[in-house]
């Protein structure tokens, strides 16, 4: 479980989540990574298999991702030369005849989709209930790309993807005269499905389009662009802790023959997309999250989202998000870098008699 603190009602959700790239790890190679407010480390044997496990060797403590090696199918720790298999068994004391059964690291459940390296976390280290669906286009000849992205953001990964059902905002805060209009929201075990209507403005007038998206869990997601040009984008959103989430995106677009029309329309499309996330950003990390929102009769299905979102809460699957019954608002810490005036910000001045000195 994890020890920081949460500023929300709720933790970290359970599932499936990125903790890298495919290419980020190469056969033979360790990597620190922090997520779940856990120290991991990432390795890939020379079976081109990847593994993520806790990173500090249960010896004397060294961290596995700074200096550890890769030897066959086992990771080396830096210090002492222990190894450990991909299930976090020691297999070999170099100065020893004999092995230490219980000197465990912990692993975690890994798999490869769609270009990212995926994690399973639980709070309880229950094992996985799903995996993550491969989306065939990405391997196909028709789509090109992907363009990459990512950002921190200081906000928990179930407040950002509450963005997913929430149209009204785009006018206000992305300056959009036609918002997207949500046709359908259906969620459908530990997946659910959205379709809605956009006009996007082009240079030759608007134009008519959809979006399709399927959040496979609450860590990945696949959108689908149609209007403009086919776009095709696969997003995932891991906790680093509670409050922290780092998202990433993996823009693919239909191929329109050549490779320089398909950057430059391509990236495009992502700019805007990206331009609207950075946007959201400073909403996400100054707004309060509120356990019983004073929602319009014509808002997104905002509470309908978070009982989807309850079940990956250990605990909680037949409730809403757990809530304090005594608090209904949630406000963000005081981050004296984030506001404008703050006691002791700027240029310091002494006032005596009346006037500043």
């Amino acid at each position: 479980m994890s020890t920081v603190e949460s500023r929300y009602p709720f933790s970290m959700p359970s599932g499936w989540f990125a903790v890298a790239e495919s290419p980020d790890v190469e056969i033979g190679q360790t990597k620190a990574i922090y997520y779940f407010a856990t120290h991991l480390v990432l390795w890939r044997d020379e079976t081109g298999e990847a593994h993520v496990q806790d990173a500090f060797c249960p010896h004397l403590g060294a961290h596995l991702g700074h200096g550890g090696s890769v030897d066959g199918c086992q990771v080396v720790c830096p210090f002492h030369g222990w190894k450990f298999d991909g299930e976090g068994n020691n297999t070999e004391i170099p100065y020893s005849d004999r092995t230490n059964k219980k000197a465990r690291i912990r692993s975690f459940p890994t798999l490869e989709r769609n270009g990212f390296v995926y994690a399973w976390y639980h709070p309880n280290d229950e094992p996985p209930t799903w995996e993550v669906e491969a989306v065939a286009d990405i391997d196909s000849d028709e789509f090109y790309g992907p363009k990459r992205w990512t950002q921190v953001v200081q906000a928990g990964i179930q407040e950002m993807g509450e963005n997913a059902v929430d149209s009204a905002h785009f006018r206000y805060v992305h300056n959009v005269a036609d918002v997207p209009e949500i046709i359908r929201y259906e969620p459908d075990g530990h997946r659910s499905y959205m379709e809605s209507n956009q006009k996007f403005p082009t240079p030759r007038g608007v134009v008519n389009g959809q979006i399709n998206s399927t959040a496979d869990g609450p860590g990945v997601s696949i959108v689908r662009f149609n209007g403009i040009i086919d776009t095709l984008l696969v997003t995932a959103s891991t906790p680093i802790d509670p409050n922290q989430t780092q998202t990433r995106f993996n823009f693919y677009v239909r191929s329109l023959g050549d490779e320089a029309t398909n950057s430059s329309v391509g990236d495009a499309f992502a700019n805007e997309v990206i331009k609207q996330f950075t946007e959201d950003m400073p909403i996400w990390e100054h707004k309060a999250h509120i356990v019983r929102p004073a929602l319009a009769d014509n808002d997104g299905p905002f509470m309908k989202f978070r009982r989807w979102y309850s079940q990956f809460y250990a605990g909680q699957s037949e409730t809403e998000t757990p809530v304090s019954v005594e608090r209904t608002v949630f406000p963000p810490p005081y981050w004296p870098d984030k506001m404008d005036e703050v006691p002791g910000k700027g240029t310091a001045s002494v006032k005596h008699g009346g006037s500043a000195l």
